[in-house]
C-alpha cells in the first residue's frame, strides 16, 4: 500500500506523505496513513482514467502494473531489450518519443521495449558514433540530451499505418484478418463463438484469408492472444467481446483502439473503430457507447491495428436478447464486415452508414479486376 501511494504522490494525484517527528523511527506511511482511504480511492480512479484502465478503483494487477510502470523516469534505470520480460514504463515511452523526433523509431509510443525499440537505439548510436549495442544507457541518454527535434508534422507511424492501407487497396480479397472470440462465462462463451464463426464464414466469402486467436478449449489470456497475433503477421485483428456488470442496466455497444497519454495512437485503429461503431448503432438497436481509446494489453502488444469489440452487456435484458438472436449476431457479423471494407474503400465509392449489404459488397468483390 505504501508504494501505491508513493506512486500516486508522485503523479501529483495524492498530496505528500507526512513528515515524521524527530526521532520518530517510524516510516512515514505507517499505518494510519498507509490505508487505503478515500482520498486513495479517489486517486487510483483517476489514475486508471488517465491511462486507460476500467475505472473501479481496485489496484488489480493492471492497474499496479500501470503504477509501476509510472514510476520510472527516463534515467532511472538502463534500458534494454529483454525477450522473455521485456521492459516496460514511462522511461521507455520518453525514450520512444525522443528516437521519433529525432526520425530513428517509426512505431508506436507505448512504453514497451521490444525489438523495433532495441534496433532504434541501435540505428541512433550508430549515427552518433556511439556503441551500437541498442541499450540506452548513460552515456546514449547523454547524447540524446543534447539533441533536439528533427521529426515534425505528425506521427511517422500513422503515416506508416495509413500508407499500408492505401498500398493495400481497396478489395478484401487477400486481406489477412485474426477474429479474437472472448468470453468470462460460458453463455457468452457460445455467443462469441458463433458470432466468430459469422463474421469468419462471411470474410472468407469475401476472399479474406482469417484466423482465430484460440481453439476455444483453452481462454490464452490476452499476453497470449497479442503473441498469436504477431506470429500470424495479420493486416488486422478483431476481437469480440460481451460486457458483463453487476448492475443489469449497464447496457449498450463500444469500440476500443490503442491510444495513450503520451498523445500516441493507432490511426487505423482509431478509424476502423469509428466505422464499426457506427454500423452497429445503425443496424442494431444497442445503445451507442462510442469509440474510446485504452491502453489494454490486447490493443497494446499487437503490431497491427487491433479493434476490440463489446457487442453488447450480456447482462443486460435487452442486449442479452439482442446477442440471442441468431439473425441479429447475422446483422453484427454484416456490421463489422462493411466497416472493415469502408476501411479499405478510404471513402471512396463507399456508401451511407448502415445501407451496404453483405450481397452487395460480394458483388463489388467479384465486379473488381
Amino acid at each position: 500500500m505504501a508504494e501505491v501511494r508513493a506512486i500516486l504522490v508522485l503523479r501529483g494525484l495524492l498530496p505528500p506523505a507526512p513528515t515524521a517527528a524527530p526521532g520518530d523511527e517510524r516510516s512515514p506511511w505507517s499505518p494510519p496513513e498507509a490505508v487505503f482511504d478515500a482520498a486513495c480511492d479517489r486517486a487510483v480512479r483517476a489514475f486508471q482514467q488517465e491511462r486507460g484502465l476500467i475505472v473501479d478503483g481496485l489496484v488489480g494487477s493492471a492497474t499496479y502494473t500501470a503504477l509501476r510502470e509510472a514510476s520510472y523516469q527516463l534515467g532511472s534505470r538502463v534500458l534494454l531489450y529483454r525477450l522473455s520480460a521485456p521492459m516496460a514504463g514511462d522511461d521507455v515511452a520518453t525514450l520512444q518519443s525522443r528516437l521519433q523526433n529525432l526520425g530513428f523509431y517509426h512505431g508506436l509510443v507505448d512504453g514497451v521495449f521490444g525489438e523495433v525499440t532495441h534496433n532504434s537505439v541501435g540505428l541512433y548510436q550508430t549515427e552518433y558514433g556511439l556503441s551500437s549495442d541498442g541499450i540506452c544507457g548513460p552515456e546514449t541518454l547523454r547524447s540524446l540530451n543534447r539533441l533536439g527535434t528533427r521529426i515534425t508534422g505528425g506521427s511517422p507511424h500513422a503515416i506508416r499505418e495509413e500508407e499500408h492501407v492505401r498500398r493495400s487497396g481497396p478489395q478484401l480479397t487477400g486481406k489477412r484478418i485474426l477474429i479474437d472470440p472472448g468470453s468470462d462465462t460460458e453463455a457468452d462463451a457460445a455467443i462469441m463463438w458463433d458470432l466468430a464463426s459469422r463474421l469468419e464464414g462471411r470474410m472468407s466469402a469475401a476472399g479474406m484469408e482469417t484466423f482465430l486467436s484460440h481453439d476455444g478449449r483453452s481462454m490464452p489470456n490476452d499476453n497470449e492472444r497479442a503473441r498469436v497475433a504477431n506470429l500470424a503477421d495479420v493486416d488486422l485483428m478483431i476481437s469480440l467481446r460481451a460486457g458483463n456488470y453487476r448492475n443489469a442496466h449497464a447496457n449498450g455497444a463500444a469500440s476500443f483502439y490503442f491510444g495513450n497519454t503520451h498523445g500516441s495512437f493507432s490511426t487505423i485503429g482509431r478509424n476502423l473503430a469509428s466505422f464499426i461503431q457506427r454500423e452497429l448503432v445503425a443496424r442494431t438497436d444497442l445503445l451507442d457507447c462510442r469509440t474510446h481509446e485504452r491502453t489494454w494489453t490486447i490493443l497494446r502488444l499487437t503490431r497491427m491495428p487491433v479493434v476490440l469489440i463489446e457487442t453488447g452487456y450480456i447482462t443486460n435484458p435487452h442486449d442479452a436478447a439482442i446477442l440471442a438472436d441468431p439473425v441479429q449476431r447475422d446483422t453484427i457479423a454484416e456490421a463489422i464486415l462493411v466497416a472493415v471494407k469502408r476501411l479499405y474503400l478510404l471513402g471512396e465509392n463507399d456508401r451511407p452508414t448502415g445501407t451496404y449489404t453483405f450481397a452487395d459488397l460480394l458483388a463489388a468483390e467479384r465486379m473488381s479486376p
